[in-house]
């Protein structure tokens, strides 16, 4: 069941936040899309070759969300543009990711460490 406060592209899992991706690689410029089908469009400038693309989406997620490359982590999809991520704590949340604060302690609000 999907929370109707919360977009389907994404959930937390305590302070990891797992996103539902669809990359479209091959873009001018790394960006931030629109959610469709449940998925959040990441434009990677990078070309579907040998691993490139994803490897150049982790380190685009890392800095859009102000953690490591390390703290990226492919849950599915590493051939594949349909890829589900996990970003273990984030700092930021860029709002062209459309992502909010998880709520937490009765409806609390939590927010990302600022950079």
């Amino acid at each position: 069941m999907i929370d109707a406060v919360h977009d389907p592209h994404y959930r937390w899992q305590g302070p990891d936040l797992w996103l539902e991706l669809q990359g479209k690689p091959g873009a001018r410029r790394d960006a931030f899309g629109r959610v469709m089908g449940g998925r959040l469009q990441v434009q990677i400038a990078a070309v579907a070759e040998d691993g490139k693309a994803t490897a150049r989406l982790i380190a685009f997620l890392a800095e859009a969300f102000g953690v490591p490359r390390s703290a990226v982590l492919l849950r599915y999809g590493q051939a594949s543009p349909k890829k589900g991520v996990i970003v273990h704590a984030p700092r930021r949340l860029p709002a062209e990711a459309g992502v909010s604060a998880p709520a937490v302690n009765g409806g609390a609000v939590v927010r990302p460490r600022s950079s």
